[in-house]
């Protein structure tokens, strides 16, 4: 492993630069830009058209997951968030390195969904194909846009969160609440009959990718220690980002079941509220959803980018992972912002939105089940954790994950496979350079 005398990562971070609003900013920006966009649909397949119940039954699995973060938060708030709390509890080895990893690239995975979402809600303003290369294009750019951004401090990329996060959700709430009025606010009265049987397994597989919509809210936490007053801020910021993203995200889904039939929402899969959006407004608001959707998933890319490059920084500089400078100048945390955008644009050249999801989804549900393990089996005295939520939380994260194993493994079985290959070379691959490590 190379060193560089010059690097110290910690230079890149600066107590008190992101204030409460801004942390808020970025929680919602990953959150929304992932879930009610890119997901909708595909919870909407699992789901039937109760899927707004999803939504809503995904929050409380959320708000039991949230109580291991908020107490690691208000105890250790650090820039590596994760990486920290998971050091905490299993010390400097192979399960906090792979642990780490697992929702490290849940994170890239999540910044791949929403770029390719980009692409996808860009394209219905033209006469374009969802399958043409220009979607991938369009992601790609967005990826690249959001490393331009990132290099340029803690300053840019808050106010530019507070921003997007202001027109964003101000746009969505302008869309659910014109969606509930022109259906009369009445969603599947009409459309009562089409309500699938799905079965109790499928409603709670589609948990879990309405999950991953929340999922944003860790991004706070590897901003622990750049944030005014961390120990309070920390948890106080991730509260209002799941409170925030629970009313907009059922407001949404209740707009589009009531503008359109669920064999509807499920066509349109991947661009479920710019559909909505003909019936309920025309053109004129389908254009103004594929402008909410650009600026929904740019915020989105560039706060999970921003919080995911400090995680794997910390990672480097914990020694849990290698570390290479290719020849590149610079330190540690522009080097993986670097790594970070590669493999996000590889994924979204090359894997569609559904199984994107699905691996998100996989990867997050195991890294949390960690995370509540850790704190119950070795810090719940330490940071004064109530044993009964955590047992809670973890067996919802089981069951949830085991659901949504079974209704992939008989849809799409690759997903699976890709998953488990993945997960085996992240645990071997750390095994041996720890074991390398320790052994010098």
């Amino acid at each position: 492993m190379q060193e560089h005398p010059d690097e110290n990562v910690s230079n890149q971070y600066k107590a008190g630069s992101l204030t409460l609003v801004g942390a808020v900013s970025l929680g919602t920006g990953v959150m929304i830009g992932a879930g009610i966009l890119a997901l909708t649909g595909q919870i909407a397949e699992l789901a039937g058209s109760l899927f707004p119940l999803a939504f809503a039954a995904a929050a409380i699995v959320t708000g039991f997951s949230a109580y291991s973060y908020i107490k690691l938060s208000n105890a250790y708030p650090s820039s590596g968030g994760i990486a920290m709390f998971l050091q905490k509890a299993y010390g400097r080895g192979v399960m906090t390195a792979a642990g780490a990893l697992l929702m490290y690239f849940s994170m890239v995975i999540n910044q791949s969904l929403v770029a390719k979402t980009f692409g996808t809600y860009s394209i219905q303003l033209f006469d374009i194909d969802s399958t043409s290369w220009i979607v991938s294009a369009l992601g790609v750019g967005l990826l690249f846009f959001a490393f331009l951004l990132n290099i340029s401090g803690n300053r840019a990329i808050g106010f530019f969160s507070v921003l997007m996060a202001v027109l964003k959700i101000g746009g969505i709430m302008v869309f659910a609440l014109g969606g509930l009025w022109v259906s009369g606010f009445s969603p599947f009265v009409e459309n009562s009959a089409d309500i699938a049987e799905n079965s109790v397994t499928g409603f709670i597989a589609a948990m879990a990718l309405a999950i991953l919509a929340y999922k944003g809210f860790t991004t706070i936490t590897n901003s622990g220690s750049e944030i005014e007053n961390p120990h309070r801020n920390v948890g106080l910021a991730i509260i209002i980002s799941i409170m925030i993203c629970v009313v907009v995200y059922i407001l949404v889904a209740l707009a589009v079941a009531g503008s359109l039939d669920l064999p509807e929402i499920i066509a349109a899969k991947d661009y479920a509220l710019a559909e909505a959006a003909r019936p309920a407004f025309g053109d004129l608001g389908l254009t103004f959803t594929v402008v909410l959707a650009i600026v929904a998933t740019s915020s989105g890319v560039i706060a999970s980018v921003f919080a995911v490059s400090r995680m794997l920084a910390m990672l480097t500089q914990m020694k849990l992972v290698p570390h290479s400078h290719f020849g590149m100048p610079g330190t540690i945390q522009n080097h993986v912002l670097v790594y970070t955008i590669i493999f996000a644009m590889f994924l979204t050249i090359f894997f569609d939105l559904s199984r994107i999801a699905a691996l998100g989804a996989i990867f997050y549900l195991l890294m949390d089940i960690a995370i509540h393990w850790g704190v119950l089996r070795h810090l719940r005295k330490e940071v004064g954790a109530n044993v009964y939520i955590l047992i809670i939380a973890i067996l919802l994260d089981i069951v949830v994950l085991s659901a949504f194993l079974a209704v992939k493994a008989s849809t799409d079985m690759m997903v699976i496979y890709a998953a488990a290959v993945a997960i085996s070379i992240i645990f071997v691959a750390e095994r041996i350079f720890l074991h390398k490590r320790f052994a010098q």
